[in-house]
């Protein structure tokens, strides 16, 4: 039996960075894996094997019960080893976040979407093997990204999408801050929609354009001039439209929802999420956990912000709105983790630079969660929330081999996830060091 160092497989498995299967042949992959974070049980196992054959693990056992026969063998004794992470509020399409409101005017779908490739790619290569992309302001690019990273074209995570954002004019979803007179593009306005039938309508469209899933902005944003966050933006019954039509084509809604009121409104109708929750009370934590809701949070981000934010000019209502609901935010987040809501790891990247989405980690840790809780959130809890966790979100025979590799141990420092070493999508060797560095980690 011979025993390939991670040097020998990268070089001997270079077909497989271009987007071949390290199952490509007959042969099958055996991971040794020093450590493994079993999240399905919460513990971690040692020196443990994982059989991969395709795209799926058939296997894992102890490295002494193993019988690797014929099969490749790539070792990361020297790594803990972890499922591959989900992130459940990206936005790989287009530019992140800038001082200038008009940016998303500024860039053509088609460069959007070639922006999102290397998006896509730094996203993977920092260890997020699957991502729900919620909304990107041109419809259907997401769209677009996703179907060529499923046909092999370009490199990225597996994702689902939500077409575009279902917003009331002028609202949360919408390019906003310009001067009246500026005609905003269709595409743009897709997902616009000011009554229950207009709602219906564009859950419709979106579904039938290739969304996964829906996106509703029921409250103001935080980065969307002249709307407040706080301030609900749809009704209780417009919600509930927009949930009765997406389940008649067998999908959800997630809801944009940073205000008290807009929250309880989605929860109380059956959303499948919260995003951002900045302004989580006490009653909306009873009804996220009556209901079985969950909450996204972006914990992480509002830091980014402030820094980013005041040292490059962002206009301040952005900062102000900002200050406002970061720290609020977070205490909610603290809350919702003590009553035992569901939580779902979400960063919203694209407003801070792709790649970089493991930083939130150790935000989530420091307001609540345990290290195993923060690392569950981002794969099999995050996996049940999407409704897929058969089929990933932990390292398990018949599930795909979606695996990651860190030094050291994330349970006793989470930030070691911010260095990943060697990443594996769909039974598909990514990078793996030294030659081939998973350059998208931070």
């Amino acid at each position: 039996m011979t025993h390939l160092t991670i040097k020998a497989l990268a070089a001997a498995l270079a077909l497989t960075l271009a987007g071949a299967s390290v199952a490509a042949t007959p042969d099958v992959v055996v991971v040794r894996a020093g450590h493994l974070v079993d999240v399905d049980h919460g513990r971690v196992l040692g020196d443990q094997a994982i059989r991969i054959e395709g795209e799926r693990i058939t296997r894992v056992e102890p490295w002494s019960a193993t019988v690797a026969g014929d099969a490749r063998v790539l070792d990361w004794s020297g790594y803990t080893v972890l499922p591959g992470l989900i992130d459940l509020h990206t936005h790989l399409v287009g530019d992140i976040q800038s001082d200038n409101v008009a940016a998303p005017l500024m860039s053509t779908s088609a460069r959007d979407a070639l922006v999102g490739v290397r998006n896509a790619r730094d996203t993977l290569r920092a260890g997020f093997t699957t991502v729900r992309d919620v909304g990107t302001y041109r419809a259907f690019t997401d769209v677009a990204l996703r179907n060529a990273i499923n046909e092999g074209i370009v490199e990225g995570p597996r994702m689902l999408v939500a077409g575009t954002y279902i917003t009331v004019s002028g609202g949360g979803g919408e390019v906003t801050g310009l001067a009246p007179d500026v005609q905003v593009p269709a595409d743009m306005r897709r997902g616009v929609a000011n009554s229950e039938a207009e709602i219906r309508q564009r859950v419709r469209e979106l579904i039938a354009g290739g969304a996964d899933f829906i996106k509703l902005i029921a409250t103001g944003a935080v980065l969307a001039s002249g709307t407040e966050p706080g301030a609900p933006e749809y009704s209780e019954a417009e919600i509930r439209a927009a949930v009765e039509e997406a389940a008649l084509h067998g999908t959800f809604v997630v809801a944009h929802a940073h205000g008290a009121e807009g929250i309880k409104r989605a929860v109380r109708v059956g959303v499948r999420s919260i995003e951002h929750g900045s302004y989580l009370d006490d009653e909306g934590i009873a009804l996220m956990k009556k209901h079985g809701t969950w909450l996204v949070a972006d914990v992480y981000n509002g830091d980014y912000i402030e820094e980013i934010g005041r040292r490059d000019g962002w206009p301040e209502e952005i900062l102000r709105k900002n200050t406002e609901t970061t720290q609020t935010q977070r205490e909610g987040f603290a809350k919702a983790v003590k009553a035992g809501v569901r939580i779902g790891f979400g960063t919203d990247s694209g407003v801070y630079p792709h790649g970089q989405n493991a930083r939130q980690f150790a935000y989530m840790v420091r307001n609540g969660q345990t290290p195993m809780q923060a690392i569950s959130s981002a794969t099999i809890s995050a996996a049940k929330s999407l409704g897929r966790d058969a089929e990933f979100g932990s390292v398990a025979a018949g599930k795909s081999a979606d695996l990651i590799a860190v030094q050291g141990d994330p349970l006793a420092d989470v930030e070691v996830l911010r260095r990943v070493e060697a990443v594996i999508a769909q039974g598909r060797l990514v990078c793996a060091a030294p030659e081939n560095r998973c350059t998208g980690s931070h």
